[in-house]
């Protein structure tokens, strides 16, 4: 029952956040500056008939409360209205596009897990020795690297010194999409697998500290039987939390890889949707990133109880 009264809880408090970033996304288009009917008519000469049939066309005419209800109500059944510049169905727009950025994301959190977690665990294991002093000195240096710089490095090295991989496009079919997305994965990654490093290696040394590890040690029981039991198993907790967050900060740092290596993936199109003012494009990514995001977060906090029983016994030792 107390899984249970968790669960409800956690999913009564995912719809009503999700509820209230409905109300932050759609209002806050009424602070935009710029006119959406002028955007539509644009190359047409505004009469009054051309302006009233567009008006009502996209429900401009109602009250502020009316449209939102006339959204969310869309929203829930998969309809987030008509792109202003693309003139489609706004899911027909983002759906087109969202393999490119899944794709994407999910090589780059690939590499993230890999990479930050292995770097995190040896400088942890060799706390204040010369390969825990190498470590930090790199994260340090890759943090210091926005995901542009390290596009625009690893496309001069890589496609146009060695002509490895492409540096333009998404490709077509599986393994081509896969070639094509290395260097914006690797780009992308990059600042996100200092992120999880560090936290991963300060997880890891403050367990290593706790009483239950040394007693382990002292009864002889074997170095990496105790990392494995006792240090990584309950360093999980802090790690996952920031995967939950790594998720949707993924899909926004997105935009700027694409743009730099020619993806036509839903970062870009959120770039080309704000500076276009197309608001029912910018409304529908944006709370599907919040979405993915409070999804995230929901899910590592019901986990946790089973990764780590101390956090539902409100306990911080074994």
């Amino acid at each position: 029952m107390t899984a249970t009264r968790r669960v409800a809880g956690k999913l009564g408090g995912l719809l009503l956040t999700l509820f209230l970033a409905s109300l932050l996304v759609f209002f806050s288009r009424f602070l935009v500056p710029g006119d959406p009917i002028r955007f539509l008519l644009r190359g047409r000469k505004p009469t009054a008939e051309a302006v009233a049939e567009v008006t009502a066309q996209y429900g401009l005419d109602l009250s502020p409360g009316e449209q939102y209800l006339r959204w969310i109500l869309g929203v829930l059944q998969g309809d987030f209205g008509r792109s202003l510049q693309y003139r489609q169905d706004v899911t027909a727009v983002i759906g087109d596009r969202l393999p490119v950025t899944l794709m994407l994301v999910a090589m780059a959190g690939a590499i993230i897990v890999v990479v930050g977690l292995l770097l995190g665990a040896v400088a942890a294991l060799n706390r204040g020795r010369a390969a825990d002093r190498a470590i930090l000195i790199g994260l340090t240096v890759l943090g210091a690297i926005p995901s542009f710089v390290g596009a625009i490095v690893l496309i001069a090295i890589f496609s146009v010194q060695l002509g490895w991989f492409p540096s333009f496009g998404s490709g077509d079919g599986f393994f081509d999409m896969v070639r094509h997305l290395t260097l914006p994965s690797i780009a992308l990654a990059i600042v996100f697998i200092v992120l999880v490093a560090k936290v991963t290696r300060s997880a890891m040394v403050d367990q290593s500290s706790r009483e239950h590890v040394e007693v382990s040690t002292s009864r002889g029981v074997g170095r990496w039987a105790v990392v494995r039991r006792h240090v990584l198993r309950n360093a999980l907790g802090p790690i996952l939390t920031v995967g939950g967050v790594l998720v949707a900060g993924l899909i926004v740092a997105s935009s700027i890889v694409e743009a730099a290596f020619g993806l036509s993936g839903i970062g870009s199109l959120l770039v080309q949707s704000v500076d276009r003012l197309d608001f029912p494009v910018v409304q529908a990514i944006v709370l599907l990133v919040v979405g993915v995001f409070v999804v995230m977060n929901a899910i590592v906090d019901v986990l946790e109880p089973w990764i780590d029983p101390r956090s539902a016994a409100g306990t911080g030792a074994r």
